[in-house]
């Protein structure tokens, strides 16, 4: 299985990705593929096409958890010379999608987050990427900063960073999906899930999504969407019903705001009260529907036993 796995790493775009992640991928596919695993229990040839079937079907897979967006390179070796330079962090913002889209709207985000969950004292990021570099845009200098991703290059950047800018936290090697591991991280004020859920739920079901946010120790989850398609159109529909509907089941307070191309619910877990959603242009909000179709079930029955008296 090593060999498998340094053949599937060879691609540049995946080499940084830790042996142990391209395990657990290559185990899920082995337990879909039962040919691929009788195969490789066989005598075979690294040269046959079915060899190369398997590693480019578990190189998909990675790209898809993965999410690989990413041009790092000169950025690195700039950062490694002029660590803490305002020019340098935003070129590093710029390396990666995400945080290129959220660049000029980091400090409205934060704001807009911070207003309904108060300045946190420690946050957790999960499937960070590169956005613990958007710490200065928080504003809050005591702030201890925990990030989670699978890019082992990236994490011992966001280390040297930290280090160096003296921000109190760490960035580790994890995988979202481990809900065992996630239970035992420190408690914490906020969590961010920042354009994950289509990671961890790889097109299927919303059930990994659902475990890893019961798993989170945080008082608030902020979980946001891109309200744009992969070719840049505009969603007509960008608000998730299905996390809406799950945050009603699990009875999580939830508010959502929309910043560029982004749609952001903040997920209120400790005090899991019935459903709140702030109410944008004058719409009427689920939670003020859900009152007045039990005011009018309570009508019904009212009329019902009349009708029978």
């Amino acid at each position: 299985m090593s060999q498998l796995i340094d053949d599937i790493k060879k691609k540049k775009e995946l080499s940084d990705i830790s042996d142990k992640f391209v395990r657990e991928e290559l185990r899920n596919y082995l337990k879909r593929n039962f040919k691929a695993k009788k195969f490789l229990a066989s005598e075979f040839s690294p040269r046959s096409a079915y060899y190369k079937k398997i590693i480019k079907d578990v190189r998909t897979q990675l790209r898809r958890s993965y999410g690989l967006f990413r041009r790092k390179g000169k950025v690195i070796k700039e950062f490694n010379k002029t660590a803490n330079s305002k020019e340098t962090i935003t070129e590093i913002l710029k390396s990666h999608s995400s945080t290129r889209e959220r660049l000029e709207f980091y400090s409205e985000i934060y704001r807009k987050i911070f207003k309904i969950t108060k300045d946190p004292k420690m946050i957790l990021d999960f499937g960070c990427g590169l956005n613990p570099f958007s710490y200065s845009y928080m504003r809050l200098p005591h702030l201890t900063y925990f990030a989670y991703d699978l890019a082992t290059d990236e994490i011992k950047l966001i280390n040297d960073y930290f280090k160096k800018s003296k921000i109190k936290g760490r960035a580790y090697a994890l995988n979202v999906l481990q809900t065992n591991q996630i239970k035992k991280l420190p408690q914490a004020d906020i969590a961010f899930l920042f354009k994950m859920t289509d990671v961890l739920d790889k097109g299927k079901n919303h059930k990994n999504t659902e475990e890893v946010l019961k798993a989170i120790p945080a008082r608030f989850v902020v979980v946001s969407f891109p309200t744009v398609t992969m070719s840049g159109r505009k969603m007509n529909f960008p608000r998730r019903k299905w996390i809406e509907l799950l945050c009603e089941r699990l009875k999580y307070e939830l508010n959502y705001f929309e910043v560029g191309n982004e749609l952001f619910y903040v997920i209120g877990k400790e005090k899991k009260l019935f459903p709140k959603f702030v109410n944008k242009g004058g719409k009427t909000s689920l939670r003020e529907k859900l009152i007045e179709k039990i005011k009018r079930n309570k009508e019904n029955k009212t009329k019902k036993i009349r009708k029978k008296q």
